[in-house]
């Protein structure tokens, strides 16, 4: 099973069109144009009735103490937790590729709406519907694909990782309003194969991705 994209390069810096925030001269970040990489895939598995892609963050701090705060950093040995940037279930193996900016162009304040998707897919709320709950011009549920956007005075680049998992099932058990634990504890048992890309990003000029 083969994971591939015209936007990402495994291992290398993901561009600042694909993320959620780009660095600025005033206020450290700026609003990006938030599009979602394309995807594509080939060689899957025998038996494989449906997709699912995740795109999480593993190197989120586990505390906000010192996050975007002027005159700190947050530690590089500070334990680290995972964000879920992009959630997508019930993707048509035939499809073949998941089109660039199909799935987000922009910000959308408030979030997008879901959890209907493009060709038939499901889209689950990202971590930025928590990351934005107390925040009264951006709360809301954000379905779909919303990008990197690590904290400015971090003292490590983080990694974005986009895996692909090819499963059983005809669709993914989950309803609602469903998370990306929720869907790896659905699809546990239920995975034929998987294939992932690492990219990564930071918003620190001190901190080259």
């Amino acid at each position: 099973m083969k994971i591939s994209s015209r936007s990402l390069t495994d291992g290398q810096p993901i561009d600042g069109a694909y993320a959620f925030c780009v660095p600025a001269a005033e206020g450290h970040v700026a609003l990006s144009s938030n599009r979602n990489p394309h995807i594509a895939w080939s060689d899957l598995p025998a038996g494989t009735r449906s997709l699912v892609l995740i795109c999480h963050d593993p190197d989120v701090p586990s505390r906000g103490d010192d996050v975007n705060q002027e005159g700190r950093s947050i530690p590089a040995d500070l334990p680290r937790v995972d964000f879920f940037h992009w959630v997508l279930i019930d993707i048509d193996p035939a499809l073949g590729e998941l089109p660039e900016g199909a799935f987000s162009s922009g910000v959308t304040a408030r979030g997008k709406p879901g959890p209907a998707g493009p060709n038939g897919t499901q889209q689950g709320i990202n971590d930025y519907t928590g990351w934005f709950a107390s925040d009264p011009d951006m709360t809301g549920d954000y379905h779909g694909y919303d990008g990197p956007c690590p904290p400015w005075n971090d003292s490590i680049s983080h990694r974005y990782i986009f895996t692909l998992f090819a499963t059983d099932l005809a669709a993914c058990p989950v309803g609602g309003r469903f998370t990306g634990q929720d869907v790896r504890s659905a699809i546990a048992g239920h995975i034929l194969g998987e294939a992932a890309l690492t990219v990564r990003y930071s918003l620190n000029p001190a901190v080259p991705a």
